[in-house]
C-alpha cells in the first residue's frame, strides 16, 4: 500500500523545511510550495491526497486557496497548520471543507493526529483552541 500523499504550503521555507522532516518518517511529501497560487499549480498537478498550507500566504491566502482548490473538483483533504487560534479563521477554514485546523504551536502534537484522523467524521481541531462547532 502506498504512503499518503502530502503537499505543503507555507511561506515560511525555514518552517516548511522543519513540517516535512516531522512528516516524512509517516507520509510521502510530494512537494513544499510558498503561496496560494503554486499551491494550486502543484495541486492540480501532483493530485495529493492530503494539502497542508497556512492561511496567511503572499498572493492568494489559505482559505481562499482552499475553496479554490475544491472548485476544481480536487479530491486533496485539506489540512490548515496555522498560528491564528481565532474561531473566526477555524469557522472559515472548516467552511470551505478543511478536514483539521492545526495551530503552529502544536505542530509536535497534533498534526500526525490530525493526519491520521483526516478520514473521521468531523473535522480536527487543536484542543488548544477552545472551539465548540
Amino acid at each position: 500500500m502506498s504512503r499518503v500523499s502530502i503537499l505543503l504550503a507555507d511561506d515560511h521555507q525555514e518552517f516548511l523545511g522543519v513540517v516535512a522532516r516531522h512528516l516524512a518518517p509517516h507520509f510521502d511529501v510530494v512537494r513544499t510550495v510558498g503561496n496560494g497560487k503554486a499551491m494550486l499549480d502543484e495541486a492540480v498537478r501532483l493530485e495529493p491526497d492530503v494539502v497542508v498550507l497556512d492561511i496567511s500566504m503572499p498572493g492568494l491566502n489559505g482559505i481562499e486557496a482552499a475553496r479554490k482548490l475544491k472548485a476544481t473538483g480536487s479530491r486533496a483533504k485539506v489540512v490548515f497548520l496555522t498560528v491564528y487560534a481565532d474561531r473566526d479563521f477555524v469557522r472559515a477554514a472548516l467552511g470551505v471543507g478543511a478536514v483539521g485546523y492545526v495551530l503552529k504551536s502544536e505542530l509536535a502534537s497534533d498534526l500526525l493526529t490530525c493526519l491520521r484522523q483526516a478520514d473521521a467524521a468531523s473535522p480536527f481541531v487543536s484542543p488548544a483552541i477552545a472551539w465548540e462547532s
